[in-house]
């Protein structure tokens, strides 16, 4: 290793604003089921789909509508 390193010519990352961050949350077991079948079926992991449905609705500003019935 190199006491010393030079970053005169570095670039950032392209790749950096598309790395993921490892979060903790709290889902329904029948949410998590619905994806591990979609998973099956498809061959994409659960976590992988449960990802692209929320990269879909912050790409596409999804507004949530509830209604107290």
């Amino acid at each position: 290793m190199k006491k010393e390193y030079d970053f005169e010519g570095a670039r950032k990352n392209p790749y950096a604003k598309h790395l993921k961050k490892q979060i903790t949350i709290n889902v329904d077991s029948n949410t998590i089921d619905f994806f591990k079948r979609q998973a099956a079926t498809s061959g994409v992991p659960y976590q992988t789909l449960i990802n692209l449905y929320l990269s879909d609705c912050a790409r596409n500003q999804k507004r949530l509508r509830m209604s107290w019935e």
